[in-house]
């Protein structure tokens, strides 16, 4: 079992940045799938993007493309997740999800997070 934990959310403005870090303890194999989501008030929770273990591959939704950059340290057990340019569209709570996936495509890859482990979340608010 692999246990997940947030960090980096906060309150910002439109335009700014943020890093969320998801530190992850457990065993996480070469197999691994990790990715962040996010729900706002009301709304379905929502892909945002996922990456595998060598980083080699990593889907972003077409809503955060461009702007939002997913990466990991396996040295350090941890994945990131860089936000640039935030709109207030983008507040939500994110949280990070971790998996074990044998296929490459997209739609693998977020179905094996939604069944994974969950870290609890961290609050992202952008005020515009």
């Amino acid at each position: 079992q692999v246990q997940l934990v947030e960090s980096g959310g906060g309150l910002v403005q439109a335009g700014d940045s943020l890093r969320l870090s998801c530190a992850a303890s457990g065993r996480i194999g070469s197999n691994s799938v990790m990715g962040w989501f996010r729900q706002a008030p009301g709304k379905e929770r929502e892909f945002v993007a996922s990456i595998n273990w060598s980083a080699t591959i990593r889907y972003v939704a077409d809503s955060v493309k461009g702007r939002f950059t997913i990466s990991r340290d396996n040295g350090q057990n941890t994945m990131f997740l860089q936000m640039n340019r935030l709109k207030s569209e983008d507040t939500a709570v994110y949280r990070c999800a971790a998996a074990a996936s044998f296929c490459s495509a997209y739609a693998c890859y977020e179905a094996a997070l939604r069944a994974g482990s969950w870290g609890p979340g961290t609050q992202v608010t952008v005020s515009s």
